[in-house]
């Protein structure tokens, strides 16, 4: 923290999740600490502020009404920047909390916090706290479960699992709520999901949203490098990453999960031997994480048809890839609950002039690179319960080009995927 800043605590979570139950209580047991509080409701009225705290008096002014208890809530319908400034100069109080609408993303919040601005001069993120309903949960990723979709505050209409997902992932503290409405061995399950995607947050469990102020305010934990790495599937894929790089090319097993398809040689076509070390951290339900390496492209079609044949029981899902005949660009796949979608992430360095390959290697010595083929190579994390480990391995392996593939034209694949930079591929939607 910097001498003299504010704290902020970023209470984020899906609609229904209880985050206004949480910041009541909060309020109500925080005695020694006067707390602001910043309301974002995407609603014409803002239900959230009317919610916090019944039967206080409220002094409103211009969308902000002061709280007995010293709170401070707001629409926040204005720009967020504008608001916490005037807060910082116009009030006094020990720690800030945003509540995040459920239909926010917490990075972009913490972000504007953490970068060169008035804001950040006065205020420091403490910590980001998600709150998720252990009710809704199955709703989003059990098996089969239906898509619900929500609009983003950019106007773009997404499946509900994807906030929900990109919430878990980017936190400090996940508060698992209304566990009194779930029994305890859904509950285990439940936080065995939640860890596999989140590994590095503190779970708490919670009834009604009560939970001691001193566990989630003032904590000191918010590190933005260090929550921007932390998701599951983005460790998955660091340890897939290292074993890869430091793979001899014999046929290997170790402890980190990693499927590795290794180098081959173009020019004689040689299909090396493949690694099938992989985990099996078969806890108690079950929750595996499978990870994908491949440096070969893969074909098109048979990618397309493996994506749209994956079984139930994959919760996240997450990768880059190369298919033959796109040279050019990257592809990347992304899975939360029932929804998935293929799109394009950006051109390959390989596929860059070479003044800018130069650069980008100069500044990223560290980073993989094949003589032959560049940056181009397919990196995909699975992490499911009861995950068919061995048979997404092997169809994955059937996805690759084989020798006399390596010989044919790519351009003359079958390709569905999506062509330009707005293009989107959808499954289970």
């Amino acid at each position: 923290m910097n001498q003299g800043s504010i704290p902020v605590t970023i209470l984020s979570g899906n609609l229904g999740a209880g985050k206004t139950t949480t910041l009541n209580h909060l309020l109500r047991e925080s005695d020694d600490i006067d707390i602001a509080v910043l309301v974002n409701d995407m609603g014409e009225i803002n239900i959230d502020a009317e919610l916090l705290e019944d039967g206080t008096e409220l002094v409103a002014d211009e969308g902000v009404a002061e709280l007995s208890n010293g709170c401070i809530c707001c629409e926040l319908q204005d720009d967020l920047r504008t608001e916490v400034s005037r807060l910082a100069r116009e009030w006094e109080f020990d720690t800030l909390v945003v509540e995040a609408s459920g239909i926010s993303e917490p990075a972009p919040i913490a972000r504007l916090f953490t970068t060169e601005s008035r804001v950040a001069a006065r205020y420091d993120v403490d910590a980001t706290v998600t709150v998720v309903s252990a009710r809704q949960f199955r709703d989003f990723f059990e098996p089969g479960a239906p898509v619900e979709r929500t609009e983003t505050e950019d106007g773009e209409v997404r499946p509900l699992s994807d906030l929900v997902i990109e919430q878990i992932e980017f936190c400090d503290i996940l508060l698992l709520n209304k566990c009194d409405l779930v029994d305890d061995d859904r509950l285990d399950e439940i936080e065995a999901t939640l860890r596999a995607l989140q590994p590095r947050a503190e779970l708490i469990r919670t009834e009604h949203g009560r939970v001691s102020p001193d566990r989630v305010l003032q904590r000191g934990l918010f590190d933005l490098g260090a929550v921007s790495d932390s998701a599951g599937w983005k460790q998955a894929m660091e340890h897939a990453e290292e074993h890869a790089d430091g793979h001899d090319g014999d046929h290997h097993h170790d402890s980190e999960g990693t499927h590795d398809h290794n180098n081959h040689d173009h020019n004689n076509h040689d299909h090396n031997n493949h690694d099938h070390g992989h985990r099996h951290p078969q806890e108690a339900f079950g929750i595996t994480s499978v990870s994908y390496h491949a440096t070969r492209p893969l074909h098109p079609a048979r990618l397309h048809d493996f994506f749209a044949s994956l079984p139930d029981g994959i919760v996240r899902a997450k990768g880059t890839f190369w298919v033959a005949g796109r040279d050019d660009v990257k592809l990347e796949y992304g899975q939360a609950g029932s929804s998935a979608r293929v799109t394009i992430a950006g051109a390959w360095i390989a596929s860059l002039p070479e003044i800018d390959q130069d650069l980008y290697r100069s500044n990223r010595s560290a980073s993989y690179w094949d003589e032959e083929w560049g940056d181009r190579r397919t990196q995909l994390v699975f992490i499911g319960t009861d995950v068919d480990e061995d048979g997404i391995l092997a169809a994955l392996d059937d996805c690759v080009l084989t020798d006399d593939e390596m010989d044919a034209d790519w351009n003359a694949f079958d390709d569905p995927f999506p062509s330009d930079e707005d293009g989107l591929l959808t499954y289970g939607e």
